[in-house]
């Protein structure tokens, strides 16, 4: 018996893992997504985990406070000198794990700027860090799905209702319960909150942002103690987050409130051009929301969020933004970028028993091991049958063939390849599922 301490693991909150038969689900949807992506001319890119910390806080917003910094648990020797110890120096943090994939793009476009085409179409399948607090469909670890172009000085609005259309498609592409796009734009809410004389505007568009979460009455009694018990403007301000249309009656819904200024027109006007733009996707796939708003300050127009049908919770989005890389580069570089949240959705599909695991393992063959001493001919024949293109796995002992068999039953292999047990016998394929066993030349035999 070992006298080594037993350390148990116990699961880390918000960094979630799934068993190889859902991993290989989720690795599937991976396939999908970029296919799609790449099926609209969008191009790879991947950037590191890691960014200078004074990048992400260039336009990191209310997510400051939820960004990991990047330490050494042993100091190095410079800073061993200095303070007379290997561990605890107190050292200001120079890397921290980026929370989004578009402050990284921003980044990365502004440092190959000469070398890059414009508008600029990316993807980026990564996964990023926040510290937020873990709960159903919030993760501290996740996977998420970006695709964004970037253009130098103007980005046509035909890329405002292009991206919506590219990320409904990859969500189709998954064979999941069907997804709505409820799509705004900033500028409207910005001018008509202008036009009511609110001055802290970013203050108020986080609170309304907020209203599917809390609810009318919570975000009114917010705001109507922000303006000093002024109930009546508070009520203004939600009025026209309540709109939402699968037409065109936005357009005069919100004319009705009665407030208007050039921004607020602009974005009426951009919203309507991206709404008649997706009328061709399945009825009832885009609603007009103005109630989506998304948290990030740096969104400047169109914003999109993505819904299962029915339902509140996103499961992804995004938006325009006019000038992310301008704190890194001196070149005005709008674009627009939207983003599913994979790690969210599939857990979320997890827990509801909606997807069904693959196999435990890729493996199409098992080849029995007949004995140690005839190793290498079955080695032979596994590489043989790797080379036509099978995913072929050797069992590694010579063990009784019914533990081998037993082996391929429990991890699914769907076929057991016999080589030669003895000189002068033929090749042999068992069909796991119907238990048929035949003949078969490693250099010929297919699955059928």
């Amino acid at each position: 018996m070992s006298n080594q301490k037993i350390y148990k693991p116990k699961p880390i909150s918000g960094f979630p893992e799934w068993l190889p038969e859902y991993r290989a689900v989720e690795l599937q949807w991976m396939d999908k997504i970029r296919k799609v992506f790449e099926s609209y001319g969008y191009c790879s890119i991947e950037t590191p985990s890691v960014e200078e910390i004074d990048v992400l806080l260039a336009k990191s917003g209310e997510t400051e406070k939820e960004i990991y910094t990047l330490a050494r648990l042993q100091a190095d020797e410079e800073d061993k000198q200095k303070s007379g110890s290997g561990f605890n120096v107190k050292k200001e943090p120079r890397l921290a794990f980026h929370y989004d994939l578009t402050v990284p793009l921003a980044r990365y476009v502004a440092q190959n700027f000469n070398d890059l085409v414009f508008p600029f179409k990316r993807y980026q399948i990564q996964r990023v860090w926040r510290g937020e607090r873990p709960q159903k469909g919030r993760f501290r670890e996740f996977t998420q799905c970006d695709i964004d172009v970037v253009n130098i000085d103007k980005l046509p609005l035909h890329f405002d209702a292009e991206l919506p259309a590219v990320i409904f498609e990859a969500y189709q592409s998954l064979g999941i319960p069907s997804v709505e796009l409820h799509i705004s734009n900033r500028k409207i809410i910005v001018g008509y909150l202008q036009e009511l004389g609110i001055k802290d505007i970013p203050f108020v568009t986080r609170e309304l942002d907020k209203l599917d979460k809390l609810g009318s009455d919570k975000i009114l009694k917010i705001l109507s103690e922000s303006f000093g018990g002024d109930t009546l403007l508070a009520e203004k301000c939600l009025d026209i987050v309540r709109i939402n249309s699968f037409d065109n009656s936005f357009v005069e819904r919100i004319r009705a409130l009665g407030v208007t200024n050039e921004m607020l027109e602009q974005g009426l006007d951009e919203l309507k051009f991206v709404f008649d733009s997706l009328q061709y996707l399945p009825k009832d796939a885009v609603i007009a929301n103005l109630g989506i708003i998304r948290g990030l300050d740096y969104y400047t127009g169109t914003v999109v969020e993505t819904r299962f049908q029915g339902k509140s919770m996103s499961i992804g989005g995004g938006g325009r933004y006019d000038n992310l890389a301008g704190s890194f580069i001196n070149q005005k570089l709008p674009g627009i970028g939207v983003s599913i949240g994979l790690t969210r959705l599939f857990a979320m599909l997890l827990d509801d028993g909606y997807i069904r695991p693959c196999a435990k393992t890729p493996s199409q063959i098992l080849v029995v091991l007949p004995e140690e001493a005839r190793r290498a001919e079955a080695s032979v024949t596994a590489q043989m049958l790797r080379n036509r293109g099978f995913n072929v796995e050797l069992f590694h002992s010579g063990v009784k063939l019914k533990r081998q068999l037993a082996y391929a039953e429990k991890k699914g292999i769907p076929y057991v390849w016999f080589p030669p047990f003895s000189d002068g016998q033929p090749h042999e394929v068992k069909n796991m599922m119907s238990g048929e066993q035949t003949r078969a030349d490693p250099d010929r035999w297919t699955i059928n």
